[in-house]
């Protein structure tokens, strides 16, 4: 193979690709394999393509109708049950308005819960859920497949040590020859995009024994993360059968990679197969109560997803294998009319990966059951809001494409539903704006609506409180319901292994975070009323580099963070008191979260506390799995390296080996 080197660059050339100033590649650094083009035409979202391969698909009707059933009932029985107290005597305008928000958001709830419910059914009995069987860490390989980290700004010393400690176990299989590693950079700086470039030629030159480890930093970096993927697929893609994408924060072991490759050879006609990773590494407050959820309620949640879904799934973005021929095939991305937030690339472009793979007939299936899939997440509620805001953006511009008519009808639930999850937050904050009227009214407070124009006397709103206590109990159930089926299949497995105390853990567990899921959701609430509100405006979020670590705030920055939060508690609490106690007791959860948004920001930034770590622990934290171990080990090794003045280039050289 040809070397291309110069005075500023140094870099491992394919036979067929000069390095020039019209590479699409950055120095000072890269390392690439000789080229392997593969064609990704743009989708038209209008006009969907002959399906690339035929799937005979049957009963799938069956647990859609059990989900969407079950909430349509549910919702109903609330919905009546409402009604019948909003028109103790006649019902108004205002009360019918809150009749309306409170039965869309109830009903949003209860589609959540009964997925839970029916992903509960077959997690109690033993039974997996995976839509597709996961083959043994042991399988025989045949093909090979791309490891893919796309990479902004991200920490070097994180990605190489997760990178080694996943080569290295990939060799102790005696797998590793089939797997090729390729960090794709979209770093921006020149000083930047240098210091990682040192680190990662260190890197593939360390595992020169073990894996292909390959480096390149885009010049231009083109519709963002799914132009990078599109980059790698047009021009390497056609020697790879698939390619595992993976995160900033992404870890899998050894054997889930094998598992994952060998399911893809097995199976032709699957397009994509997400796995569900295990949230990991927390140190904040906050990071251990997310890891605690998504390890305890978030088997049933998976589950409930792969039973509906069947192989008409959804992509998560990372930590999925796709089959290389059947993306470039069929989810060619197109820039769309207008301008941002609505126009321009997709963001939100693994939604609309998946549903293009649908349409064209790939399976896109879930293994919620296979284990050794990591990964992080932002440390602090304000970093968790910067992401939450992007994500908003990208889910609510499928609406531009949600009524495309080339999309199949699943594709067009996964996109609407993606939308309607921020919208709902909004409709939530209406309708206790919108009860906290109906309050007034009760105390006459506000002069209601006429009945009609022969009516001399307003209607004045009367309101059951019984009743009404039993719709709030009812509601409190389907609410929490996804809390008590996870803390059932807990105290299930705490049985299974003989461990009382492990039991008693989790309860506490769940009561903790219950209480902070409680005060948090307010806030949630308001910033994703407001980013949606602002995308609706046309306000873009732009992209901004990920925080991953050292997310302790100061206790004035949360106070500012939250200082809008605490104004409209402060001032929804004096209006509630004003009416009454009772109405005070009834909107409190709500009241509460924002009035201590501050403090709560600020809490759940810092470390977690002894109690916190023990009742909010994982299995994970527990008994650490040997491939996190080893890249925790490796990255604080890469920092070491990077930290000591020649640190890096004591390595052997890369492009010369």
């Amino acid at each position: 193979m040809d070397k291309a080197v110069n005075e500023n660059f140094i870099g491992e050339a394919p036979e067929v690709t000069s390095y020039s100033k019209a590479s699409p590649d950055a120095g000072p650094w890269w390392h690439l394999p000789p080229s392997s083009p593969l064609a990704m035409p743009v989708q038209d979202f209008a006009s969907p393509p002959a399906a690339s391969v035929e799937i005979k698909r049957r009963g799938y009707w069956v647990p859609r109708t059990a989900i969407f059933a079950g909430a349509a009932v549910l919702t109903a029985a609330f919905g009546h049950e409402l009604f019948s107290i909003l028109s103790f005597v006649v019902i108004t305008p205002v009360q019918f308005l809150f009749l309306i928000l409170s039965t869309v958001a109830f009903g949003w709830i209860a589609i959540g819960s009964m997925s839970a419910s029916l992903g509960f059914l077959p997690l109690f009995v033993g039974e997996q859920p995976d839509t597709i069987e996961p083959p043994p860490p042991t399988s025989v390989l045949t093909a090979r497949t791309a490891l893919l980290f796309p990479v902004y700004h991200e920490d070097p010393a994180q990605i190489a040590g997760a990178i080694e400690a996943m080569a290295r176990e990939l060799a102790d299989l005696g797998r590793n020859s089939y797997f090729d590693i390729f960090v794709l950079s979209d770093t921006r700086g020149d000083d930047a995009g240098a210091k990682e470039a040192a680190v990662y030629r260190a890197l593939s030159a360390q595992l020169e024994d073990v894996a292909t480890v390959y480096y390149r930093r885009r010049l231009k970096n083109t519709a963002r993360k799914s132009g990078n993927i599109a980059d790698w697929v047009e021009r390497f893609g056609a020697d790879y059968q698939s390619f595992i994408i993976l995160d900033g924060d992404s870890v899998m072991s050894g054997g889930t990679l094998v598992s994952l490759a060998a399911a893809m050879e097995a199976d032709p006609k699957a397009g994509l197969i997400q796995t569900v990773p295990r949230l990991v590494g927390g140190e904040t407050l906050l990071q251990r109560l997310q890891q605690f959820a998504c390890n305890t309620y978030g088997p049933a949640v998976a589950a409930g997803l792969a039973f509906w879904h069947r192989d008409q799934g959804n992509y998560w973005g990372h930590n999925a294998i796709i089959r290389t021929a059947a993306f470039a095939s069929a989810a060619g991305l197109p820039d769309l009319p207008g301008r941002k937030p609505f126009g321009g690339h997709i963001m939100s472009h693994d939604f609309v990966e998946a549903v293009l793979l649908q349409r064209a007939g790939f399976g896109v299936h879930m293994m919620p059951s296979l284990e050794g899939s990591y990964e992080g997440m932002p440390p602090n509620i304000i970093d968790v809001v910067a992401r939450d805001r992007r994500w908003a953006q990208g889910n609510l511009q499928h609406l531009a494409i949600v009524s495309q008519p080339g999309l199949t009808p699943m594709g067009r639930l996964h996109l609407g539903m993606g939308a309607a999850s921020y919208l709902i937050s909004g409709v939530w904050a209406l309708s206790l704006i919108v009860g906290v009227v109906l309050a007034l009214q009760g105390q006459q407070m506000i002069p209601s609506y006429f009945r009609d124009d022969k009516t001399l006397f307003p209607i004045w709103p009367t309101i059951d409180p019984g009743a009404a206590l039993r719709l709030f109990l009812g509601t409190m159930i389907v609410v929490l319901l996804p809390k008590a089926l996870g803390l059932v299949l807990a105290w299930k497995q705490a049985r299974k292994e003989r461990n009382f105390f492990a039991a008693v853990q989790v309860t506490i567990g769940v009561l903790i975070e219950t209480v902070y899921s409680m005060l948090i959701a307010p806030i949630f609430m308001v910033t994703q009323t407001v980013g949606s509100a602002e995308i609706l405006a046309g306000r873009d979020s732009g992209w901004k580099p990920q925080k991953r670590n050292d997310g302790a705030l100061t206790f004035d920055d949360a106070m500012w963070f939250a200082r809008w939060h605490t104004a409209i508690g402060g001032i929804a609490g004096a209006i509630a008191w004003t009416v009454s106690p009772a109405l005070l007791a009834w909107m409190s959860p709500v009241i509460l979260g924002l009035v201590l948004a501050g403090p709560v920001s600020w809490l759940t930034s810092r470390r977690a506390g002894p109690i916190e770590r023990w009742a909010l622990a994982t299995n994970e934290d527990r008994r650490p799995p040997p491939v996190l171990v080893d890249a925790g080990h490796r990255s604080r090794d890469w920092e070491r390296k990077i930290a000591t003045p020649g640190g890096l280039s004591a390595q052997p050289d890369a492009a010369a080996a």
